[in-house]
């Protein structure tokens, strides 16, 4: 059977779910490869074993970071729905290996280097990246960049293992509070309540409320964001829309916090300072996340329509 039959019919079985068939109507040489790199992953995680078992303890207990235990689920998903898509001419690439090798390497000799003077998460973070650029060489380096390029956002998306460093969290809780506190002051102007508005402080009738850094919003942001790379990638196509829906998400996340705050401000205004102390204050967030959900997904829906509107007779 010629090469060109041989993929032709494997991706026809592997996108009818026979994997198997799959599996079996690849060449000798091509399920080398394909092994390869199955033993280069189990070796790889085999010697980080330690430090991911750190980072998944780190991220069960941390707000911010919750969502890395999930990430290795999704990029397997996302694989899996791409298994007709993903192509099977392997050829190694020694461009590409050597340079996630370089920067794994890099992040590896930083963090033993530095090892006494980062902080857990920041550690954590470069042995994270360390572990993530090692998978890309392997991929380079067993399956090539043409396998690569069809696999592009499932192997991206592992880079959300990394947890965000210490300074970056730091620097876009300044910044959320900032815009949060904006926001919250033009829809307090909007609703006609009195306000005395100077910085992060918005004075209120019969209570101040300041806006600290733990109302910045800053997880449900970071989950938001990720939420629309993965929603824009799955159903759009073109590429500016999907940049359009993804940078929809920082004025959302700003306005979601800005009337979040509101609702708080005007429970503590009509009903009373206690309010400040209430489960909606507390442990409101989910529901304010659900909320903004409701627009990403409206303005998805827009979008999605309008590129099957716009689609050439015939396209998909």
């Amino acid at each position: 059977m010629a090469s060109d039959q041989r993929e032709a019919l494997a991706a026809a079985s592997v996108a009818g779910g026979g994997v198997w068939a799959a599996w079996r109507d690849l060449s000798r040489q091509q399920q080398r490869r394909f092994g390869g790199y199955a033993g280069y992953f189990a070796l790889l995680t085999l010697l980080f074993i330690k430090p991911l078992s750190t980072l998944m303890l780190h991220a069960s207990q941390s707000d911010l970071h919750s969502h890395i235990l999930l990430v290795p689920f999704i990029s397997g998903y996302l694989l899996y729905v791409r298994r007709g898509q993903l192509l099977t001419a392997y050829r190694s690439s020694v461009n590409g290996t050597v340079m996630a090798s370089g920067i794994a390497i890099a992040a590896l000799a930083a963090g033993i280097e530095w090892r006494g003077i980062l902080s857990v998460n920041d550690g954590l973070a470069l042995m994270a990246l360390a572990y993530v650029s090692f998978l890309g060489a392997g991929v380079f380096l067993f399956l090539g960049s043409k396998w690569m390029r069809s696999a592009a956002f499932p192997i991206a998306f592992l880079i959300f293992m990394v947890p965000l460093p210490d300074a970056a969290v730091n620097w876009l809780e300044d910044a959320s509070v900032i815009a949060s506190a904006q926001a919250a002051a033009m829809f307090f102007n909007l609703s006609g309540t009195p306000l005395v508005w100077h910085g992060t402080v918005l004075e209120l009738p019969g209570i101040v409320l300041r806006v600290a850094q733990e109302c910045s919003g800053i997880h449900s942001s970071w989950v938001l964001f990720i939420t629309s790379l993965i929603a824009s990638n799955l159903f759009l196509k073109s590429r500016w829309r999907r940049i359009a829906l993804v940078a929809f998400v920082i004025p959302l996340g700003i306005l979601r916090n800005g009337f979040r705050i509101l609702v708080i401000g005007l429970l503590c205004v009509h009903i009373g300072p206690n309010m400040i102390d209430s489960s909606i204050h507390r442990r409101g967030g989910p529901i304010f996340f659900a909320l903004s959900l409701i627009p990403l997904f409206l303005l998805l829906w827009w979008l999605r329509r309008r590129e099957r509107r716009n689609a050439p007779v015939g396209g998909l």
